[in-house]
């Protein structure tokens, strides 16, 4: 029988502000940190406002719905094992259209994802990490 484990994902460098985005997954909550003082939410994490300097931020829950702002389809095989093609997109969180992050499409045929789409995070667990990857909104 033949193993069919996705092939090692790339895993970042998990540091104080940024664990909860790494690791709320888990509760199935994907975790953006937000100033307590204007309410601007703030990605990559970060320990202090880059709107008002305040340094009264924290993660917060959103939605974990968002919008494709820009993809490719990728078809070349980086990894031994990464099943090709596959979706790098940088998607707008809903609650803030300039939070975007970095992730994959999927559950869908890579040909069917385009700029506008409607999406929702799922997350991937990997080692101690739940990496948030997002997929065409299912009904409401």
């Amino acid at each position: 029988m033949t193993d069919v484990r996705p092939p090692p994902r790339a895993l970042p460098v998990v540091d104080k502000d940024s664990r909860t985005f790494w690791t709320s997954g888990r509760d199935g909550i994907l975790a953006i940190h937000r100033c307590k003082q204007c309410a601007y939410y703030v990605h990559p994490p970060v320990p202090f406002c880059p709107r008002c300097e305040s340094r009264e931020v924290a993660p917060e829950a959103v939605s974990g719905r968002g919008t494709v702002v820009t993809f490719t389809v990728n078809h070349k095989q980086w990894v031994p094992g990464l099943p090709v093609p596959y979706v790098l997109a940088l998607v707008a969180i809903a609650e803030q259209d300039d939070v975007r992050l970095v992730t994959n499409i999927t559950d869908c045929d890579p040909g069917e994802v385009g700029f506008g789409m409607a999406v929702e995070v799922w997350f991937e667990p990997v080692e101690e990490l739940w990496v948030p990857l997002f997929r065409p909104v299912r009904g409401s």
